[in-house]
């Protein structure tokens, strides 16, 4: 090890969903930093299949979420993160959509939050808004396609000497040999930090989603309905999202449900039927079997927290104690000690439209502990 290797504080990212590998990548090309980075995670970017987490089952778009709306917070991690992507477009990694959302009450688009957020925001005209719906909206907005980006955001990490360890953490206990005196830790287990000793968010539980992915050239509009509000309601809801994609080009994913403290992720059928015959009420051709090809049914776990996502520093004592004092042995667990903690979890459904803004506020908690900011 060089003697610079030797000086640079350890970055431990917890977490390699859409929101820890965001962080790690900001860290990892930011000039004004120096870290030797590592990112933990149980689940990589390679088990995508793996139900224990969220972002390979993300709608993994922007759409007008409740948040962005009552949360100055949100609303800021909303307008970074779709202008980044919005920038990556050409890479191919990000598609540009041509979006209408429609609703069975009469709407005032002046009355909504988002509409300066997204691109070519318009009423739309009466003429353009099918029965039984009275009110509509057009705009141009993004997606990505899980399977795809999630990989290039670890490719990209990988190239910058970021290291990837794969562990399943049960106590910040475990962390501090690989964080060190002088390192930090950036929590963003998602639903993880319910469990893990020494964070044990109570706050925390699932939205559960279930949708469809298919194969369906004529897809290239996000379509969706205005429906109750589902985030605080639950439920469900009726959207098609287009994505980008090079192994599967022209796929959409067609939802879904918002079901709130539900850990059940077990696929149920009738709410499939449901889904499909809802989208297809939007778009007839899903009906064309010449047209669409089902790939396949998905049941993902949202990790929401009451009160919104948490991103805020802390300083966690040890050893830990809690309320319970039956934290596991390790060797290190009655050294006495610190270690500077930011977390970054808890982003319910926004997950990715919240990515680059909310990795950006993390990155400056960090440069403050370090005094690098």
């Amino acid at each position: 090890m060089t003697d610079i290797e030797d000086s640079q504080r350890q970055l431990v990212v917890l977490g390699a969903g859409v929101i820890g590998l965001t962080i790690g990548y900001l860290a990892a090309t930011d000039p004004d930093v120096s870290f030797k980075i590592t990112v933990v995670a149980r689940d990589m970017p390679e088990d995508m299949d793996s139900q224990a987490w969220a972002s390979p089952f993300a709608g993994a778009n922007w759409s007008p979420m409740p948040a962005g709306g009552i949360d100055q917070r949100v609303y800021n991690w909303e307008q970074v993160s779709f202008n980044k992507f919005w920038d990556m477009i050409p890479s191919g990694l990000v598609k540009k959509l041509p979006s209408k959302i429609y609703s069975k009450q009469a709407g005032d688009p002046a009355g909504l939050w988002w509409k300066k957020l997204v691109s070519e925001f318009r009423e739309l005209d009466r003429s353009e808004i099918p029965e039984p719906y009275k009110f509509g909206v057009g705009f141009y907005t993004i997606s990505v396609n899980p399977q795809e980006y999630i990989v290039w955001l670890k490719s990209e990490l990988a190239s910058r000497n970021v290291t990837f360890e794969r562990r399943q953490v049960k106590s910040l206990e475990e962390l501090r040999p690989s964080v060190g005196a002088r390192g930090i830790l950036v929590n963003a287990s998602s639903l993880g930090s319910r469990s893990i000793i020494g964070v044990e968010d109570t706050k925390l539980y699932p939205i559960r989603g279930q949708a469809i992915l298919v194969q369906s050239p004529g897809l290239q509009e996000y379509l969706a309905l205005q429906g109750d509000d589902h985030s605080i309601q639950g439920g469900e809801a009726t959207y098609i999202i287009p994505r980008p994609g090079a192994t599967y080009p022209d796929t959409a994913l067609l939802g879904g449900t918002f079901q709130l403290g539900n850990w059940d992720t077990s696929l149920d059928m009738s709410i499939a039927q449901r889904i499909f015959e809802s989208c297809a009420e939007l778009a007839p051709s899903l009906k064309d079997s010449n047209e669409t090809k089902i790939l396949r049914h998905q049941v993902g776990l949202r990790p929401a927290r009451e009160g919104g996502a948490r991103l805020e520093a802390e300083v966690v004592q040890f050893p830990l104690r809690g309320t319970h004092n039956l934290v596991p042995w390790n060797p290190a667990a009655s050294e006495f000690g610190s270690m500077h903690v930011v977390h970054a979890y808890g982003f319910g459904a926004g997950g990715y439209q919240a990515s680059w803004g909310a990795a950006a506020d993390v990155l400056t908690l960090v440069k403050a502990l370090t005094g690098q900011a």
